[in-house]
């Protein structure tokens, strides 16, 4: 009887809560798939795929009926060069898997592995509309390498799931400018040159790699767990996220990345607008939080926060985040978003730029970024312009899964609060 009641909840649990049919009816739809929005639409969810959208989309007798009067639907928000998943009390180290500090291990540090779907971080981070991250890992200063790749990146989603890897290795992360030269021995000239060095170990040891098990052939100063990681990078299979901000940094990154042929990625890009059209004709894509306009250092004097409106006035693909990446202010997104737009960024490239530009340059818009019949649900229902700080979600999917809206803080405030006399 035991076994029988086991599989029975097993198998309950196997059951998607989206196993219904669900219409999101007279809202205004963003599908971000070029062909332009529906301003009164509807969106048919059954068994948690789009099964239809569009002005004049008959709503199933069976339907659950959502109304989205007044309101907006968008795909879900993500959240770029985060460490969600991979920290959740940063002063905690035992909850932290965002960095290594291996001296064997740098490039093959996967941060895919190792990550927490019942992070108390993922559910607030949906509450701003986020259903997925790209969980970037970060460099651990303690490590004595030269040249340090703080590691490979992975797409996840936020539906609190144990396979919550929507795609691993997406790119692999590597910091110049400032950073990279001084890991390098303090000079920019010592980091690109350490790193064509390192393009040529890789390259060697994957048209020799019997020969190294061999212990023959010349030297390799990485170990074989980063060599074959930073295969698919020296291939230009693997995107490379280069942390950088300098203008010159930018254009010595663009020209390193022609002759070495690299697919890459600029993080940061402070000054990218100084050289906007460098960028553009390179066909590099760019993360960038709009709200960076302080200098910090001498490699971001330029820094302003029209930098997204001009880099995408040039043509640049942009990417937005906020909070630095941090976990903890992953909600800050959208809010992010609307600075930039409030700075001269189009409205519509704003939300292109917090959901089908990451899914695309991270591979996954196949799956995730856009509204298309037949696609899993991945949406969010606003009951205003998701860009407004006021504006809340009224309903909310991952994939296909219907989420709830709320979150740690919000039922810890419903817990204490004191009740009106």
């Amino acid at each position: 009887m035991t076994r029988r009641f086991a599989a029975l909840a097993a198998l309950l649990l196997a059951t998607p809560a989206s196993a219904e049919t669900i219409a999101i009816v007279d809202a205004r739809l963003m599908t971000m798939t070029g062909t332009g929005e529906v301003e009164r639409g509807t969106i048919v969810i059954r068994d948690g795929r789009i099964a239809a959208l569009g002005a004049d989309v008959a709503v199933p007798s069976d339907a659950r009926i959502i109304d989205g009067r007044g309101g907006v639907v968008t795909p879900g928000f993500i959240q770029t060069d985060s460490t969600l998943g991979a920290v959740e009390v940063s002063q905690v180290p035992a909850s932290a898997d965002r960095a290594t500090h291996s001296a064997a291990i740098s490039a093959g540090f996967d941060i895919s592995l190792g990550l927490n779907p019942d992070s108390i971080l993922l559910p607030v981070s949906r509450l701003a509309g986020i259903t997925h991250a790209v969980t970037t890992p970060l460099y651990d200063d303690r490590r004595g390498r030269a040249l340090q790749f703080a590691g490979q990146a992975a797409v996840i989603d936020l539906a609190q799931r144990p396979q919550m890897v929507t795609r691993a290795r997406a790119a692999m992360v590597l910091e110049m400018g400032e950073g990279g030269a001084e890991r390098a021995g303090g000079a920019r000239g010592s980091a690109i040159v350490q790193l064509r060095a390192t393009l040529a170990d890789v390259r060697h040891f994957a048209a020799h790699r019997a020969a190294y098990d061999r212990g023959e052939g010349r030297p390799q100063p990485l170990s074989r767990v980063d060599l074959e990681a930073l295969v698919p990078v020296a291939q230009g299979r693997m995107p490379l996220i280069v942390k950088v901000d300098r203008a010159s940094d930018i254009r010595e990154v663009i020209a390193l990345a022609r002759e070495e042929k690299l697919r890459i990625i600029l993080d940061g890009a402070e000054e990218g607008w100084r050289v906007a059209d460098a960028i553009s004709a390179a066909k590099v894509p760019v993360i960038l939080d709009p709200l960076a306009d302080l200098p910090r250092s001498f490699s971001e004097l330029g820094a302003t926060m029209e930098n997204a409106a001009r880099l995408h006035a040039a043509g640049v693909t942009i990417v937005i985040k906020t909070g630095s990446g941090v976990a903890h202010r992953a909600r800050e997104l959208r809010y992010g978003a609307g600075n930039a737009v409030a700075w001269g960024l189009p409205h519509d490239a704003a939300v292109a730029a917090i959901t089908v530009n990451p899914a695309r340059v991270f591979g996954v818009s196949d799956r995730i970024g856009t509204l298309e019949t037949g696609r899993a649900a991945d949406l969010v229902l606003w009951n205003g312009d998701p860009l407004e700080p006021l504006s809340q979600p009224q309903a909310l999917f991952v994939e296909g899964s219907e989420k709830p809206l709320t979150a740690r803080p919000l039922e810890l405030r419903d817990r204490y609060m004191p009740s009106p006399p």
